[in-house]
C-alpha cells in the first residue's frame, strides 16, 4: 500500500528524531517483551535503519528494526546489511510483519502525498501500533520531515488513538528565527501556514519571541532558544522542558496546532 518515494537520504540524517524518540519512547520500549521498530520508507539506501537500531539499543537493548519499502530494488540492496535485530522487507503502509510494533518512524515518506490522504494512512498505520494496556501507552507513530541533512526537522507523534503532540527541532547554530521550520512542516500542516490556522499563529508567536530575546544571544543560540520557548509557554501548550528545548526542540499538544476545517 503506497506509492514509491524518491529514495533520497543521506546518513545521520535523522538523528534529531531518533534523540528524541530514544528520550521520549525509550522506557516504552524497554518494558516490551519484544520491542519491534519499524522504519517505514527508508529510501535507497538503509541507512537510516542501521541508525535507528543502534540508537534505540542505547535505551533499550533488546529493540529490534524492520525496514521496510515498497520498491523492491531498495529491499534487495538492503538485505546485505541484515543482521541480529535488524531486517528488511517489502511493503507499504500495511506493515507486513506478524508483530504489532512499538515503533514506526515514517520520515519524510507524506510529503509526496495530498493532504487529503494524511488522515487515513495515520489511521492506517496507527491500527497497527501495539494497543495501550493498563500498564502501557502502547505503540508510537512518529511522522515527520526534515531536510536533506538533517538540521530542520518538524515531526507528530500519534499514538493508538491518534495524534498526540508536535516537535520543531532544529540546529540552532543555522536558526535565522522559528518561522525558518515552516518548510519542512510536516504534509497535515505545511499548507495550513496561513492567516487563520493555529499553527501559523504558533510560528508568528515564536518569532516574536525569538526575536524578543535577541539579548540572549550574546550568551549563544541555545539560551535565546531556552527564552524564547520560556516565554510562548505562557499561551501555548509545551509539553517538555529544559532538557528537550537545549536540544533545539520544542513539544507542543497536537490540539494546539491541528488545522480547522
Amino acid at each position: 500500500m503506497g506509492t514509491v518515494t524518491r529514495g533520497t537520504t543521506n546518513p545521520n540524517r535523522l538523528r534529531r528524531m531518533d534523540r528524541w524518540i530514544a528520550a521520549t519512547h525509550g522506557a516504552e520500549l524497554r518494558r516490551g517483551a519484544d520491542p519491534v521498530a519499524v522504519d517505514l520508507g527508508y529510501g535507497a539506501a538503509p541507512w537510516t535503519a542501521v541508525e535507528l537500531l543502534g540508537r534505540l539499543r542505547t535505551v533499550a537493548p533488546r529493540a529490534r528494526v524492520v525496514g521496510i519499502e515498497i520498491e523492491p530494488a531498495r529491499v534487495a540492496a538492503a538485505r546485505p546489511y541484515e543482521r541480529e535485530g535488524l531486517a528488511f522487507r517489502h511493503g507499504g503502509f500495511e506493515i507486513p510483519i506478524p508483530e504489532r510494533p512499538l515503533l514506526i518512524r515514517a520520515a519524510n515518506v507524506l510529503r509526496q502525498y495530498d493532504e487529503s490522504e494524511v488522515a487515513s494512512v495515520w489511521a492506517g498505520l496507527c491500527a497497527r501500533l501495539a494497543p495501550a494496556t493498563a500498564h502501557s501507552g502502547g505503540g508510537l507513530l512518529v511522522e515527520g520531515t526534515c531536510d536533506e541533512i538533517g538540521r530542520r526537522h518538524v515531526w507528530v507523534a500519534l499514538g493508538p488513538e491518534g495524534p498526540r503532540t508536535v516537535t520543531f527541532a532544529t540546529r540552532l547554530g543555522s536558526l535565522e528565527r522559528p518561522s525558518d521550520l515552516a518548510e519542512r512542516l510536516p504534509k497535515a500542516l505545511i499548507h495550513r501556514n496561513v492567516p487563520g490556522e493555529p499553527v501559523h499563529a504558533f510560528l508568528r508567536d515564536f518569532d516574536r519571541a525569538w526575536a524578543a530575546a535577541a539579548p540572549y544571544a550574546a550568551y549563544g543560540a541555545r539560551q535565546r532558544w531556552i527564552r524564547a520557548v520560556q516565554d510562548i509557554r505562557t499561551d501555548w501548550p509545551v509539553t517538555d522542558g529544559p532538557a528537550r528545548w537545549r536540544q533545539g526542540e520544542v513539544t507542543l499538544r497536537w490540539e494546539a496546532l491541528a488545522p480547522r476545517g
